[in-house]
């Protein structure tokens, strides 16, 4: 840690991921605002509309306001009704998990697989078997990697259940030469200000229901019926993308490929500047999976994490020569000026979502009180039982800013070798 100090703070901030702008986006905003078209339609939304199909391979698009605005319209068109049990990604934002309790469902957790860090089809199968009435799935593609979808997508249709695929980190990712965000019955990708494109904020439904659109576009705009005067005979939301976010949508398109190498190669650097510590970058399958690499993240091996214990909001750590934790590095990043992130706290460690099932691959994850001490119960196959506790344990997201220069990013790579 000593080392650390001898670096100087950087003069302008090292982002964790921050919107690169081209130049176009400012274009079409104009182009808006010349037309007058601010509002939720014109030349912009249907452009981007049509962009999202013809890159994605899906046949419907629905520009909307977020993309919890867009999970929302996809677990309503599921069918999720009060009391429903709903199988979820446990280890993601919690934005993947809200809308099914805006529509009364409630999420039952299903543990992660270290070999994607997204959802464990071996627990998939597990919670059908613990509840076999739920019908639908929701799961996330985690940090821009696709999950097994393969797999995950075959229980669904052996069990009969509707698949919600999050693939709000993952545009522009593929599996098996198919692109994420078209493998559910309905599908959410997001343009927040911080992911591989943006608009500033507004996301998307995808589908390959021409009704399912229908409905979203309806729904979106109030659910407004084709009378004369404003007649409403279903509960309706206001969720369609004004014309001027679209705009800046438009302008990103054309750059989702190079954004995507540049976080590639921001990626094999880290790689490559870690070979020698006890750390291993977030995996994907190469044979299988083309990542869009949206966060570069590092996991500790477990005999190099150094004392680390956390409450709901506090953190305390002890310095150790030769190991260290993800909070030590955090800190040490946030002293040069540099921004990282832990990995997302698993939900069904949410104080929120704490009541809620959850399941790992060896069955009901709540009967086992160990498997909430950090480092504690084992399964099986002598993997932590918990898995995503354990990455959420020793994880943590790194700088990954497109912006950031290869002279920073050497820096930040020294920086966490002297935390060791």
């Amino acid at each position: 840690m000593n080392n650390i100090k001898k670096i100087n703070k950087f003069k302008n901030k090292v982002w964790l991921a921050s919107p690169t702008m081209h130049g176009e986006e400012l274009q079409y905003v104009t182009e808006a605002y010349n037309t007058n078209w601010m509002s939720t339609v014109g030349a912009n939304i249907n452009e981007v509309e049509r962009i999202a199909c013809e890159k994605t391979g899906c046949h419907y698009a629905v520009a909307l306001s977020s993309g919890t605005a867009a999970l929302h319209m996809a677990v309503k068109l599921a069918g999720i009704k009060k009391g429903d049990k709903v199988f979820c990604s446990d280890m993601t934002f919690d934005a993947t998990v809200n809308p099914v309790v805006y529509e009364g469902g409630e999420p039952i957790f299903i543990d992660t697989e270290y070999d994607t860090w997204n959802m464990d089809p071996v627990a998939l199968e597990k919670g059908f078997e613990i509840y076999p009435e739920v019908r639908v799935v929701v799961l996330a593609n985690l940090y821009g990697t696709p999950g097994k979808l393969d797999e995950l997508k075959a229980i669904c249709d052996k069990h009969g259940a509707v698949l919600v695929e999050d693939a709000a980190e993952s545009l522009g990712a593929a599996y098996k030469g198919i692109q994420t965000g078209t493998f559910g019955d309905y599908n959410v990708i997001s343009f927040n200000g911080n992911k591989i494109i943006t608009g500033s904020s507004g996301g998307m439904l995808l589908t390959n229901d021409g009704e399912a659109a229908k409905k979203v576009k309806k729904w979106s705009t109030q659910a407004r019926e084709a009378a004369p005067w404003y007649q409403h005979e279903e509960i309706g939301y206001n969720y369609r993308m004004s014309n001027v976010i679209a705009g800046v949508v438009r302008g990103q398109f054309p750059y989702l490929d190079e954004h995507i190498e540049g976080k590639k190669a921001i990626y094999e650097r880290y790689k490559e500047g870690f070979k020698d510590l006890p750390v291993c970058m977030n995996p994907y399958d190469a044979k299988n999976s083309e990542p869009n690499f949206w966060l570069s993240c590092m996991l500790i091996e477990p005999e190099a994490m150094c004392k680390q214990v956390r409450g709901e909001q506090e953190y305390l750590y002890l310095s150790e020569t030769g190991k260290s934790c993800p909070h030590e590095i955090l800190d040490a990043l946030t002293k040069v000026n540099a921004e990282g992130r832990p990995i997302w706290k698993p939900m069904h460690m949410q104080p929120l979502y704490r009541m809620n099932g959850f399941v790992t691959r060896e069955g009901n994850g709540r009967a086992n009180t160990n498997a909430y001490i950090e480092g504690g119960a084992v399964g099986k196959d002598g993997n932590p039982l918990d898995v995503g506790m354990d990455i959420f344990h020793r994880g943590l997201c790194l700088p990954s800013d497109i912006k950031m220069t290869e002279e920073e990013q050497e820096i930040i790579i020294e920086i966490v070798k002297a935390c060791f």
